[in-house]
C-alpha cells in the first residue's frame, strides 16, 4: 500500500528541469558561437576573442584582441569570467556590457546555458 502511495504521489509530482551540465550538449550549443569565437588552446582570435581558458578568466584580457571601450571599462572595474558572470552574459549580453559589441542576442534557455558553461569549464 505504502509503495503505490509513493508511486502515485511521484507520478503527480510536477517534473523538475534537468539542470545537469553536460559539456557534450554545450560543444552543440558553442556551434552557434564558432562564426566569432575559437577556443582551442592557442587559437586564433575571430570577431570576437578566442575563448580557450574563459572560465576563471579576468574580461577584456586577451593579449592582442581589440575590445570595445564598454568591455574594457567593465574588466578595468573587476569583471571577471565566472559561472555567474557568464551565465548573466549569455543570457543576455547587452544587459552585462550594454554598449558592447557582441552582437548575439542571448541565450535564453537555461539547460543550453548550463551546457554550454560546461563546455567552457572543460576548455580551460
Amino acid at each position: 500500500m505504502l509503495r503505490t502511495a509513493l508511486l502515485a504521489a511521484l507520478m503527480l509530482a510536477p517534473a523538475l528541469p534537468a539542470m545537469a551540465q553536460d559539456a557534450a550538449a554545450g560543444q552543440r550549443v558553442f556551434n552557434q558561437c564558432r562564426a566569432c569565437h575559437t577556443i582551442e588552446q592557442g587559437g586564433r582570435n575571430g570577431v570576437g576573442p578566442n575563448l580557450h581558458g574563459a572560465v576563471g578568466r579576468k574580461a577584456g584580457s586577451i593579449e592582442g584582441f581589440r575590445y570595445s571601450a564598454s568591455m574594457r571599462e567593465k574588466a578595468g572595474g573587476g569583471l571577471t569570467w565566472d559561472e555567474d558572470t557568464l551565465r548573466a552574459y549569455l543570457a543576455n549580453p547587452k544587459a552585462v556590457v550594454p554598449a558592447g559589441s557582441m552582437s548575439y542576442p542571448g541565450l535564453r534557455n537555461e539547460q543550453q546555458l548550463n551546457d554550454l558553461i560546461a563546455y567552457l569549464k572543460a576548455n580551460g
